[in-house]
C-alpha cells in the first residue's frame, strides 16, 4: 500500500497450488493449525534450490505481510506496532502460513544525496527480521516500500538521473547485504510504483520498465545468492489492469531469465472496499470485479508460466480494531472465501495485508479467530456462506419464522448447531434447496429476554470448509435527536436499539448528491460519517460537512442492516450546523 498508515489493501497473486489431503479437512471445518504446520507447502516437498520461479512461488503459498512496521515512517514503531520478535514468525508459521513479504522504507534511514547510504544499523535491523523469519523456515519477500511515492515516483522529471542513480545505489547496497541469504528469499523491486502525474502515459510506461531492468541488473550483477534468486517485478501501482500486466509482461520476458515473477495487488472493488455508493453487500458486480481480474492475471501470466504473487490483499482499511467495521462482517467473510477460491482456481499465491488487525503483535494473539478459520480453509477448500449472518427479531412485533438464502458454494448442507447441539429439522429449520427458514419457536428461545443486540448465536455446517455464523439481534426502529454542531463536526444522537449502521444517503431538495461526490448521494463511512455505538450517535466529518452547499438544507438517510430507514435534516449556515429529526 502506498500514503500513511493503512489497514488495508489487496493485489493478485499466482500460483498453481496443491490442496493438503483430505483427510486433513474436517468435515466442519479447516485443516487444524497441527496439520497446516507440519505440511509441505502446497502438500509437496519444500522446493529445491534448483527450481526455478513457478515453484518457488508456489512453495510461498500462503503468505502474510509484516505490514505498518519496517515500512512505517520515520521508525519501525511509528504507526502502532511494537519492535519485530521472532515470536510474531513463530506466531503466523503455526497458524499455516508459508512465507512473509517484509515492506521496508529505507529512506528512513537514506541519505538523500550521493552516494546515497543506508545507514549500517539501520539494515542490520532489516536484515535481523528478515533472518528470525528464515529461522522459522519461512520464506520471505523483501521489498522498497514507501520509497515509490517519497523520491521514486519523481523519475519522470528532471530529477531523472539522480533518481535512477540513488534508486541504483539502493539495490545495490541492499543486495550486497543479503546475497548469501538462502533461496527462500526473494527481492520485489517496489512496491505500488507510481509517477508525477504530469508525466505522459508513455512516459510512465517506459519509466516502469527502467526501473524494473535497473532492478534485475543491480541484483544480478551483486553475484553470490542473488546470481539466481527469484525477483518479483510489478507494473505501475501493482495494478491487475490488463494494459499495465501486458506492458510488466513484455518487460519480463525480454529479460530472459526463468527466476522472475510478477506481483501485483488486490483491495476489490472500490465502492465496496470502502462502503460508498450504496455498495454495502458483497454483490454480484463486486464478485465479477474479483472473477474478472483474477482471470485477468491468469491469463496475462499464469498461463505462459511466470508465477504472480498477491503480495497484498484484502480490503482497504478493513479489519481495522480501531473504528467500527466499514464494511459489515458477514459481507467481508464472503469476499475473503471466494477470494481464496479464485486464487486457487488461477494459480495465485496470496499474502494477506496484515497492519495489526488481523494478528496483535502485542499479544500474539488473531484477533477474529473466525475470520482466519474461513480464510485459512480458503487456501484448500470453499466454505458454505449465506446471504446473511443477522438475524434480526424486531421487538414491535411478535416473532416471526425467518428466511435465508445458503450459498453451498459446491458443498452440501450438514445442519444447524447451537454450540454442541445440533437443532432438530423439522422442529428448529426446514431447508428447501437453498432456502433455510427458522422456525419461530427456534428464534423465540435463541432471542430470550429479547435485550436489544445480540441474543446468541448458531452455525451452519457444511460437508467441507468453515461453518457459517449467524447471530441473533434484538432490535427496534432507531430514534435521533436534534443537534447542533459545527463545518468541523455534527454529532448526531442516535438510540440504535440493537440495530447497526449501514450507510447514509444525502441529498439536496431537488434530489441531487448532497456532499463531496457528485456520482453518488451516498456517502464513504467512516470518512464522511461514523457510528459511535457506545455512546449513541453518528458523527458527520468536516469531509462531508464542509462539501455542503451554505444555506441549503440536506435530507439524510441513514440505512441500517436490519432493513429499517431513518431520515434526518442538516443545515448548514457558515461555519454552525444544526440537525433535526423528521
Amino acid at each position: 500500500m502506498t500514503g500513511t498508515p493503512r489497514q488495508g489493501r489487496a493485489g493478485r497473486r499466482l500460483w498453481l497450488l496443491v490442496s493438503l489431503p483430505l483427510a486433513l479437512i474436517t468435515a466442519v471445518g479447516m485443516p487444524s493449525s497441527a496439520a497446516l504446520a507440519d505440511a509441505a507447502p502446497n502438500g509437496t516437498a519444500a522446493a529445491d534450490a534448483t527450481t526455478g520461479a513457478q515453484a518457488v512461488v508456489a512453495a510461498m503459498q500462503p503468505s502474510w505481510n509484516l505490514g505498518n512496521t519496517l515500512d512505517a515512517i520515520p521508525n519501525e514503531t511509528a504507526w502502532g506496532n511494537p519492535l519485530t520478535t521472532k515470536a510474531v514468525f513463530d506466531t503466523v508459521r503455526a497458524a499455516g502460513f508459508r512465507s512473509v513479504r517484509i515492506p521496508v522504507t529505507w529512506s528512513n534511514a537514506q541519505d538523500s544525496a550521493a552516494p546515497y547510504t543506508i545507514d549500517p544499523a539501520y539494515m542490520a535491523r532489516v536484515k535481523q527480521v528478515v533472518d528470525m523469519a528464515l529461522s522459522d523456515g519461512l520464506y520471505v519477500d523483501l521489498n522498497v516500500h514507501h520509497d515509490s511515492w517519497q523520491w521514486i515516483n519523481n523519475i519522470t522529471t528532471a530529477d531523472h538521473d539522480a533518481v535512477l542513480a540513488r534508486f541504483d545505489s539502493t539495490w545495490q547496497q541492499i543486495a550486497a547485504a543479503f546475497r548469501d541469504e538462502p533461496r527462500r528469499l526473494l527481492f520485489e523491486s517496489v512496491n505500488e510504483p507510481q509517477f508525477t502525474n504530469d508525466a505522459t502515459e508513455a512516459q510512465k510506461t517506459q519509466a516502469m520498465d527502467e526501473l524494473n531492468t535497473s532492478f534485475h541488473t543491480a541484483v544480478r550483477d551483486s553475484g553470490g545468492g542473488n546470481a539466481t534468486r527469484v525477483l518479483l517485478l510489478p507494473d505501475q501501482n501493482t495494478s491487475p489492469t490488463p494494459q499495465k500486466m501486458s506492458e510488466l509482461y513484455t518487460t519480463i520476458t525480454g529479460l530472459h531469465d526463468p527466476n522472475l515473477g510478477a506481483t501485483v495487488h488486490y483491495y476489490s472493488f472500490w465502492p465496496f472496499s470502502v462502503n460508498n455508493g450504496g455498495f454495502t453487500t458483497y454483490n454480484q458486480q463486486t464478485q465479477q470485479d474479483l472473477i474478472d481480474d483474477f482471470t485477468a492475471v491468469h491469463d496475462v501470466f499464469v498461463a505462459k508460466g511466470i508465477p504472480v504473487y498477491l503480495g497484498e490483499y484484502g480490503t482497504l482499511s478493513y479489519p481495522d480494531f480501531t473504528k467500527p467495521d466499514q464494511i459489515e462482517r458477514g459481507e467481508a467473510l464472503k469476499y475473503f472465501e471466494q477470494l481464496g477460491y479464485e486464487a486457487r482456481i488461477n494459480g495465485i499465491t496470496t499474502a494477506l495485508w496484515d497492519a495489526g488487525s488481523f494478528l496483535n503483535r502485542n499479544t500474539l494473539q488473531w484477533r477474529d479467530p473466525e475470520m482466519l478459520g474461513l480464510i485459512r480453509a480458503s487456501w484448500h477448500t470453499r466454505s458454505g456462506t449465506a446471504s446473511t449472518d443477522q438475524v434480526f427479531l424486531p421487538k414491535s412485533t411478535p416473532v416471526a419464522a425467518h428466511t435465508v438464502t445458503l450459498n453451498l458454494n459446491g458443498l452440501s448442507f450438514r445442519g444447524l448447531w447451537q454450540g454442541g447441539t445440533r437443532l432438530r429439522p423439522g422442529v428448529d429449520y426446514a431447508v428447501s434447496g437453498d432456502q433455510l427458514t427458522l422456525t419461530p419457536s427456534l428464534l423465540t428461545r435463541l432471542g430470550g429476554d429479547r435485550a436489544y443486540g445480540e441474543n446468541a448465536t448458531f452455525e451452519a455446517r457444511f460437508s467441507a470448509g468453515a461453518p457459517w455464523t449467524f447471530h441473533v439481534i434484538s432490535n427496534d426502529l432507531p430514534v435521533q435527536s436534534d443537534a447542533t454542531g459545527t463545518a468541523d463536526s455534527l454529532t448526531i444522537p442516535t438510540r440504535f436499539k440493537g440495530d447497526e449502521l449501514a450507510t447514509m444517503e444525502s441529498r439536496y431538495a431537488d434530489g441531487s448528491a448532497a456532499g463531496p461526490y457528485s456520482w453518488t448521494p451516498y456517502q464513504e463511512f467512516n470518512t464522511h460519517f461514523t457510528p459511535d455505538y457506545p455512546n449513541g450517535a453518528i458523527r458527520l466529518t468536516s469531509d462531508y460537512l464542509k462539501a455542503l452547499t451554505d444555506g441549503a438544507t440536506v435530507t439524510l438517510t441513514f440505512d441500517f442492516w436490519s432493513g429499517a430507514s431513518v431520515t434526518y435534516h442538516v443545515t448548514r449556515s457558515g461555519d454552525t450546523v444544526t440537525g433535526t429529526v423528521s
